[in-house]
């Protein structure tokens, strides 16, 4: 199984200059293959890594620069840059901005990166034309070394290892309960048996601190040396709230990965949800100002960094991770099913008019999201696990064992349908530009 080890380096200043001028080689060579591409697309062409990395070889006996670089991490951009192509089509691949995209490399051979324990917190790993860099040896490797990444994140550098730890991924989970759990801009999780789980990731004091930054890199100059400095400032506060960020999602899906075998969250579409409201000039958008209190509300809470920190922890586990659609979730009464959207009188409070049943809006929509994700069979069995099949649904089914795992991912009720294979697009490439020109 393959992990990933995350460490902060301490560079000395060479060490760092060499890591910022590799930084920027790579960034230069993105940018240039990717006009490359989308030139080539333009004229109707086809243009990928193996045309692309022979000009680059070319390229670096013209041009000195492009030799300061180890060969590995140029052609590991350009891997990098043919797969964000393929994945997003090319002309929604992004530039790497010099003053917004932070530096960043690969190794990609094993076979040159060499990693030494000093001490009982230091550790020195041997990389190409950077020597040996020291760490801070926070946890241990666990395994054999597949490749190194350096990173710099709100001006601390990182080293980041693949490690393959040589274990298989659990199959069987240790429990046999399932939980729904329901993200919210209030509280960033609730559990359908009743816990919540919250966080705060700035403080008060990172607040005032941060304001005061951004009055004064108003202030500055472009390209100064003071206004440098701010942003350094304003990034190591974000750098801080990513990393309590990091934390809290890493904890709250190690809590509800080991303690159930089925976890069932909302197929939320997160990109759609966030998108400003400002409209264009002809037509323009109404309560601007308060959608974009709710974006910023729902990438605090960091619903996507939980969806893959739950994943993550899942492959050690065995848990099963179901999405199903979000659609009255929030209003269906749990108890009687009834839907009606006066039933939420408050953010907090759900009463549904019906029944009368009294409940914190975030626990039941996580009760109806469990039971979305459990799915009824056609006989009415309720039993989450445990229960009888006596028969499937009709149509599109998948086989659906409740007594023993796997449960399928499924996204209708009651019928279901087998997961869609993800089918990968060839973008047309172009000619014209390119590293040799």
């Amino acid at each position: 199984m393959l992990v990933g080890r995350r460490y902060q380096l301490e560079l000395t200043p060479l060490q760092e200059q060499a890591c910022t001028l590799f930084g920027s080689i790579c960034r230069s060579v993105w940018n240039t293959g990717l006009e490359q591409r989308r030139a080539y697309q333009c004229r109707g062409a086809w243009m990928n890594y193996s045309p692309q990395a022979a000009e680059l070889a070319d390229a670096k006996t013209e041009h000195a620069w492009l030799r300061a670089a180890p060969s590995h991490i140029l052609q590991q951009t350009l891997i990098d840059l043919d797969r964000a192509c393929r994945e997003r089509g090319t002309f929604r691949v992004r530039w790497r901005s010099s003053r917004r995209w932070s530096p960043s490399f690969r190794f990609p051979d094993p076979k040159q990166i060499i990693v030494q324990r000093l001490g009982r917190k230091r550790g020195q790993a041997r990389l190409p034309k950077l020597g040996w860099v020291r760490f801070r040896w926070s946890r241990s490797l666990g395994g054999t070394i597949r490749s190194a990444t350096v990173s710099c994140d709100g001006g601390r550098w990182f080293v980041s290892f693949l490690v393959n730890t040589g274990l298989d991924p659990t199959n069987e989970p240790d429990s046999r309960t399932a939980a729904g759990v329901d993200r919210g801009v209030k509280v960033a999780v609730a559990v359908s048996d009743g816990t919540m789980y919250n966080r705060k990731f700035d403080t008060p004091g990172e607040r005032r601190r941060y304001r005061r930054l951004q009055r004064r890199l108003a202030r500055q100059v472009n390209g100064s040396a003071n206004r440098h400095k701010t942003l350094v400032a304003m990034r190591s506060v974000r750098r801080r709230q990513r990393q309590r960020r990091a934390d809290f999602c890493a904890y709250t899906a190690n809590r509800l990965a080991v303690g159930n075998s089925v976890v069932v969250i909302e197929d939320l579409p997160i990109r759609n949800m966030i998108r400003s409201a400002r409209g264009t000039v002809e037509q323009p958008g109404t309560n601007v100002r308060q959608k974009a209190g709710l974006n910023r509300a729902i990438l605090d809470k960091g619903w996507h960094k939980f969806e893959l920190a739950l994943r993550n922890v899942a492959r050690r586990t065995g848990c099963l991770i179901v999405k199903v659609p979000p659609q009255y979730t929030s209003q269906r009464c749990s108890v009687c099913g009834f839907v009606d959207s006066e039933s939420r009188e408050s953010q907090a409070v759900f009463r549904c008019t019906s029944c009368g049943y009294i409940e914190h809006a975030d626990v039941n929509a996580a009760k109806n999201i469990l039971a979305a994700g459990l799915a009824v069979t056609a006989c009415g069995d309720l039993q989450p696990l445990g229960g009888s099949v006596k028969q499937e649904p009709t149509g599109n089914r998948e086989e659906l064992l409740f007594g023993c795992l796997p449960i399928r991912e499924r996204s209708g009720i009651p019928q279901l349908r087998p997961r869609e294979e993800v089918k990968w697009s060839r973008h047309v490439g172009f000619a014209g530009g390119g590293f040799a020109r």
